[in-house]
């Protein structure tokens, strides 16, 4: 009798938890529905000498500002060169982008939403 009822305890939780899951992967995707993709230009000035120091401040900055402003708006990646870098976010709107850039004290010199994106991979459609 006891391995029964250990059996139906271990069954409800076990639901509880796919049923919460189900839920919260709902919310992802629903979310990831409105988002927009944004590419933002920043000018700084000898962004490809930062060390890895200063990049990883910059980074941990971006991510504070970022934890603070909710799950509303995500950076994806960037990419240093010369004297800019290029960042993907995803975000509800372009104004989402120019408050994280203005918490952060990151400049956002251009914001373009990506309407599509192709690879090599269109080329064989």
């Amino acid at each position: 009798m006891k391995t029964i009822k250990l059996i139906l305890i271990l069954t409800v939780i076990t639901t509880n938890y796919a049923v919460g899951q189900q839920e919260q992967n709902q919310e992802i995707t629903k979310n990831n529905d409105i988002m927009k993709t944004y590419v933002i230009e920043r000018i700084i000035p000898g962004a490809g000498d930062l060390t890895t120091e200063q990049l990883k401040g910059i980074s941990q900055t971006s991510c504070t500002v970022l934890k603070e402003m909710g799950p509303i708006i995500t950076w994806q990646h960037s990419y240093v060169t010369g004297d800019k870098v290029y960042c993907v976010y995803k975000a509800e709107n372009k104004e989402l982008i120019e408050e994280h850039a203005k918490k952060g004290g990151f400049p956002a010199n251009s914001i373009s939403e990506v309407a599509t994106m192709i690879s090599p991979a269109t080329a064989k459609l």
